[in-house]
């Protein structure tokens, strides 16, 4: 009977914990499931919503996208904020918040993520690639 010694078991433990340890670009990048049947892209979600397979792998995004709708929200915050749905690159929609001027943020302006996770609210954090067009300013 074979036994392993405990030196080839500390090898491959050690081995496996950096593998499971995300690098700081990843803890800054967003992960996102695609179903592997019929290749739709979803966020967080435990079935694909096309399909209903639940064999989903994890990607991670390039973190480009369009706005596809914003708001501002005054409730329970003490500044005006605004609240959008960002459309990814990758195909599945994400709801974060966009820096800048919440009025200036509309429908169609294109944003990279800036930070992952928002220390306050927990949600991807986005800014302008693009300045918007300001006309006779």
């Amino acid at each position: 009977m074979y036994h392993p010694s405990g030196s080839v078991a500390r090898q491959t433990a050690g081995s496996a914990t950096g593998v499971l340890d995300p690098t700081a670009a990843d803890r800054e990048a967003i992960h996102f499931q695609r179903c592997t049947w019929c290749g739709t892209a979803t966020y967080h979600r435990l079935l694909c919503p096309v399909c209903q397979c639940s064999d989903l792998r994890t990607e991670r995004s390039e973190g480009v996208g369009t706005v596809r709708h914003s708001t501002v929200v005054h409730r329970n915050t003490p500044a005006a904020r605004n609240v959008s749905l960002i459309e990814m690159a990758e195909g599945f929609v994400v709801r974060g918040r966009v820096m800048g001027p919440p009025i200036g943020i509309h429908s169609g302006d294109r944003v990279r993520l800036s930070t992952a996770k928002d220390p306050v609210r927990g949600e991807p954090v986005f800014q302008l690639v693009d300045e918007p067009y300001r006309a006779w300013t």
